[in-house]
């Protein structure tokens, strides 16, 4: 066969299959066309017969609800006990002390609400840090089919005035026991699931359980922004000294902890409920998720933890388990010894100590005698104040010698007017520091001592639960902001009401920046800062602090009215200047040619390498010429 014969013979089968595929095509088309006409003329058939077409409905309608009566008979678990608890009516039963009220349902035997006794919402209402429905927590297992405790009601099996226990049967000796006890006088409730004879019923393969926790924390305080900065999820390592968190002022946050964990707690800025596990949580899953601030049911945040418990195995098995439902007071939480007061954010090493050493213990002696927490406040800067009082002197005194000896210093500048002098000059105004015994520093270092207590008071107060819904003056909650004026618009970073008390720091601030610019150096390169100091850091920190806590805006205010008081004292009584000049100008004279440092040896040697390198420059400029 030759080549001609072989195309002759591809070309006719290609021509054979493209003449099926198109008759195929075809026909499929006219079957479409055929099937829409006929469904037309049904339609149309079914508009001329009502009667038909009601039947058509009607029994469609009947096969529907036979339908869905064959499903609802249809078991869902295989267990006959587990079927009945699925179906049966849900019932809820109450434990109360006098901290706390928690509903239990029997539909999981769990926490249905909670109630804290003695504190209310922003708005005066009973506070519930769950409410009904908001949350759920499920112990889950696999037998011969998936398992989760939330999915049947448990039967009460006993309760007393301090406990209630919940019993869901698997068989004649298999059951899993819910039991909670409420101590008196305790934010604490205790929980332990007891398995009975479940090894039967558990696959052999299962190593861990896992416990399922979530609950939607409702909002509590009157300022969203501010209640939502100091909300998280915390946790703690077993054997570890600090606590960590998903991180604050995030929208949502996700974790996955693969290690052992000793307790989660969901925190909002002044109450947290806690889960505890007395032989810890193998791993975890945590997240939360924000509500918007115009949610229809108040919600401030989503939280949920999924967690492990190694499965021991065994014809009885206990875990026990703890929750803590209660405020986020630092001695109560630090009560229970288990580290729960580090969720409260009290700051690092340095300004945590100075909060919880300082802070917290002279809030709560005053306490004892003065029920004002404004007099308190104004009590607690006045001690501060007298206390780093010998700093305060210490600064001013050091810029008043910088400020007298300002002369001097414009001569030395006068001196050396070129910018090649610049080292020379530097040179002579050490000097002149060093003969005169002032140091450039020595008016910072004061000051720098005194910024740990100023970021003590910044952390301290829109976490202290003792500030809260405590009234003052014209603000009614200490702890967020007041309003004396709510805007029928929202101004970006500044908010949509006027805090007083952010305006009266503010102006606080404005007249102690005033009061001192007379002690920084003058001239055109000191402007910027002077107008830093005058009017950004005013206006920045009334932007800021409006939307903070009004304790904390009294606070700088008191500090700042507190420190123009100070500074006119010491100018008045205790520093002269025209001494401080004279003063200094003798010790100059007496001051023998003091040793120059390795310092001022490496300046002067920079100094002649500048002057030679300049010298070599003019050189060679005058030979081009």
């Amino acid at each position: 066969m030759n080549k001609n014969t072989v195309i002759g013979f591809v070309l006719i089968g290609v021509i054979l299959i493209g003449f099926s595929w198109y008759n195929t095509k075809i026909f499929k088309e006219q079957e479409r066309a055929r099937f829409v006409a006929d469904s037309i003329a049904r339609v149309e058939a079914l508009k001329n017969a009502p009667k038909v077409d009601s039947a058509i409905l009607a029994l469609n309608d009947s096969i529907a609800k036979v339908q869905q009566m064959e499903q609802a008979v249809a078991p869902v678990y295989k267990d006959s006990l587990l079927e009945i608890a699925s179906k049966s009516a849900e019932e809820f039963f109450d434990l109360e002390n006098d901290k706390v009220k928690i509903t239990f349902t029997s539909k999981g035997a769990q926490t249905s609400e909670v109630k804290i006794k003695d504190y209310y919402t922003h708005d005066s209402l009973d506070l519930y840090l769950i409410k009904k429905g908001a949350g759920n927590l499920a112990i889950d297992f696999y037998t011969d089919q998936q398992i989760s405790t939330a999915d049947f009601n448990f039967s009460k099996v006993s309760q007393t005035d301090t406990s209630i226990v919940f019993r869901l049967q698997f068989g004649e000796n298999a059951y899993i026991e819910h039991a909670y006890t409420l101590p008196q006088e305790s934010y604490m409730l205790d929980f332990k699931v007891r398995m009975v004879g479940m090894n039967k019923y558990i696959s052999r393969n299962m190593s861990q359980l896992g416990v399922d926790w979530r609950v939607d924390i409702p909002r509590l305080e009157r300022g969203y922004d501010n209640e939502k900065n100091y909300s998280t999820i915390a946790y703690k390592y077993p054997g570890e000294d600090k606590v960590d968190d998903l991180g604050l002022r995030k929208a949502s946050a996700s974790e996955d902890i693969t290690t052992k964990v000793e307790w989660v707690a969901f925190q909002q800025q002044f109450f947290s409920a806690i889960m505890l596990a007395k032989d810890n949580f193998s791993s975890a899953d945590l997240s939360y998720k924000f509500y918007d601030v115009a949610d229809a049911d108040a919600r401030l945040m989503d939280c949920s933890a999924n967690m492990l418990v190694d499965y021991k195995g065994g014809d009885v098995v206990e875990y026990p388990f703890s929750f803590y439902y209660g405020p986020n007071l630092y001695k109560v939480l630090k009560s229970y010894d288990y580290g729960f007061e580090k969720i409260v954010p009290l700051g690092g090493w340095l300004i945590g100590w100075i909060n919880r050493v300082v802070i917290i213990n002279f809030f709560d002696y005053l306490s004892r005698f003065i029920s004002n927490f404004g007099i308190i406040i104004l009590l607690m800067t006045i001690a501060i104040k007298l206390i780093i009082s010998p700093l305060t002197l210490k600064s001013y005194i050091s810029s008043a010698k910088m400020r007298v000896l300002k002369p001097e210093i414009d001569k030395i500048n006068a001196k050396y007017p070129k910018q090649e002098d610049a080292m020379k000059k530097q040179q002579e105004i050490m000097a002149l520091y060093k003969k005169t015994g002032v140091s450039m520093f020595g008016g910072c270092l004061p000051m720098l001592l005194q910024f740990p207590i100023l970021f003590a008071m910044f952390r301290f107060f829109p976490a202290s639960f003792e500030l809260r819904q405590q009234g003052f003056l014209w603000a009614d909650d200490l702890s967020t902001y007041d309003s004396i004026l709510q805007l029928p618009f929202n101004i970006p970073l500044y908010g949509d009401h006027v805090s007083l008390f952010a305006i009266l720091m503010a102006v606080s601030m404005y007249f102690y920046s005033k009061m001192n610019m007379d002690q920084m150096p003058s001239g055109n390169e000191m402007a910027g800062m002077r107008t830093m100091q005058l009017y950004f850091m005013p206006i920045f920190l009334l932007v800021l602090c409006n939307n903070f806590s009004s304790g904390l805006s009294y606070y700088y205010m008191l500090s700042n009215l507190f420190t123009i008081v100070q500074t006119w004292v010491i100018r008045k009584y205790f520093v002269d200047e025209k001494k401080l000049y004279a003063q200094l100008q003798a010790k100059a004279a007496n001051a023998k040619a003091p040793k120059k440092s390795k310092f001022q040896q490496r300046l002067d040697e920079m100094y002649k390498q500048q002057q030679e390198l300049q010298r070599q420059q003019a050189q060679m400029r005058n030979k081009r010429q």
